[in-house]
């Protein structure tokens, strides 16, 4: 039977991507930091779909959690085409404010776990192909946001690599695909602050988690390389994507002031 792996996938958008997955008789590993949003997730998903969930508790943001889920895959003996690289980490603070060990933090979860994992479980993939890999950008990856200079940062560096890896691992048959959303309210804190920073224009573009999940697998299953949920989003990512960076970081700039 098929496995998917999902990191990061106990709750919000990798939980519905899980769910997505599990819709499609896939059976589940899911890796997150939280032991009890994990236990849960299983519970859910076990009870509404016909699939077996496995879970491992894991921080991403730690280096040797690559060799931790790689051993893991090996020891339960399942055959995983589908790698979800969901881990990430945002919130309301960035450069110069936050911290260096945060900084450090958010990078290694965004940007480090995404090709670490990526990399180790290729020979996987490979052996199972037709296998998948969806990372998980952001809207945010397109241009560069003042307000969050180094998650955008990390996500830009998330959509460059996986173009790089689709044309790498394409004679392998492993596709590649990168989910750019953007706002998504998994929690009030969220909505919260996508009001407070983007208005009327946050509150139009945003989704609820269930949706994107569905869009993405939707996209992944269909080789479909930047997968950006939502008719506005949508469009905004076609604008940013063609207007020049530095005249994108100076109109942010000058709104702010």
């Amino acid at each position: 039977m098929s496995w998917a792996l999902v990191a990061g996938g106990s709750k919000g958008i990798g939980f519905s991507i899980a769910e997505a997955l599990a819709k499609r008789k896939y059976n589940l590993l899911l890796v997150a930091r939280n032991h009890d949003d994990l236990i849960l997730a299983k519970k859910t998903l076990e009870k509404t779909y016909p699939v077996e969930v496995e879970t491992l508790t894991c921080d991403l943001s730690l280096t040797e959690s690559t060799i931790k889920i790689h051993d893991w895959c090996n020891d339960k003996g399942c055959k995983v085409n589908i790698l979800c690289n969901v881990a990430g980490s945002g919130g309301s603070g960035d450069f110069p404010e936050l911290p260096v060990n945060e900084v450090s933090t958010m990078l290694r979860t965004n940007l480090e776990s995404t090709i670490a994992l990526s990399t180790i479980l290729i020979p996987q993939l490979k052996t199972n192909a037709p296998s998948y890999i969806l990372n998980v950008g952001s809207l945010a990856g397109f241009a560069p946001i003042l307000i969050k200079s180094v998650y955008a940062s990390a996500k830009s560096a998330v959509h460059s690599f996986s173009y790089s890896l689709r044309y790498i691992l394409k004679p392998d048959k492993i596709s590649v695909s990168c989910l750019c959303p953007g706002p998504v309210f998994t929690k009030p804190s969220i909505v919260n602050e996508t009001m407070k920073q983007m208005g009327w224009l946050g509150k139009h573009m945003a989704l609820e988690p269930g949706l994107v999940g569905e869009l993405a697998i939707r996209g992944l299953l269909r080789r479909k390389m930047i997968i950006v949920p939502g008719k506005l989003a949508r469009l905004i990512s076609y604008i940013l994507r063609i207007l020049p960076d530095q005249f994108i970081a100076y109109l942010i700039y000058s709104f702010r002031k």
